[in-house]
């Protein structure tokens, strides 16, 4: 009996072991990677991130066409064009302070709102100076664009929409808001 103890003891003890070493699975730790990928291959970062240093930067696409490469070039930067208008007009809103302020009593009460007349100034303006810098071919044909437009011309666009808004006010006070407003423009825009 002891003999029989003995030999199940020892089987379980090879079971478990074998069993034990069998069991552990293989873990592979995942690597986050942060490059730029179009259409599962890696493409220039600015296709992901439109970024480049004193201008202001958007992507155009354009699908491949039967058109030839002129039509597509032309696409493309139209694209990026709207899309440098949408993210202008997204800054302009974060970047030009708003204030309300009115003087005057009943008819004569006058509200001036800085931040809705430069806007809607600004989306008025078009990209003059902004330009295709890139171009990069994704695998199914079609065509990545990077455009940009100095950003000096840009806050140039923006400042004289202030100075408009600013020359219109009938207030005094409103006028010495609005320059206050130019001032603090002058360090969100710089133009030199």
């Amino acid at each position: 009996m002891i003999k029989t103890l003995s030999s199940i003891a020892l089987a379980g003890l090879v079971a478990a072991t074998i069993t034990g070493c069998g069991a552990t699975p293989e873990t592979k730790e995942e690597v986050f990677d942060n490059r730029c990928k179009v259409e599962n291959v890696l493409a220039p970062q600015w296709a992901c991130v439109p970024m480049v240093e004193g201008a202001y930067a958007g992507v155009g696409i354009a699908a491949k066409s039967a058109a030839g490469m002129g039509h597509m070039r032309r696409v493309a930067l139209a694209n990026g064009r709207s899309d440098l208008a949408q993210q202008i007009k997204a800054q302009v809103k974060d970047k030009v302070e708003t204030f309300t302020r009115t003087t005057g009593v009943g008819d004569s009460e006058v509200v001036d709102q800085v931040n809705t007349a430069v806007s809607k100034q600004v989306a008025k303006v078009d990209l003059a100076g902004s330009k295709g810098v890139d171009m990069w071919t994704a695998p199914s044909g079609a065509i990545y664009m990077l455009v940009t437009v100095p950003e000096a011309t840009v806050n140039g666009e923006v400042k004289q929409a202030v100075k408009t808004s600013f020359k219109n006010d009938e207030a005094l006070w409103q006028q010495f808001q609005a320059k206050n407003a130019l001032e603090g423009l002058e360090k969100e825009f710089p133009t030199d």
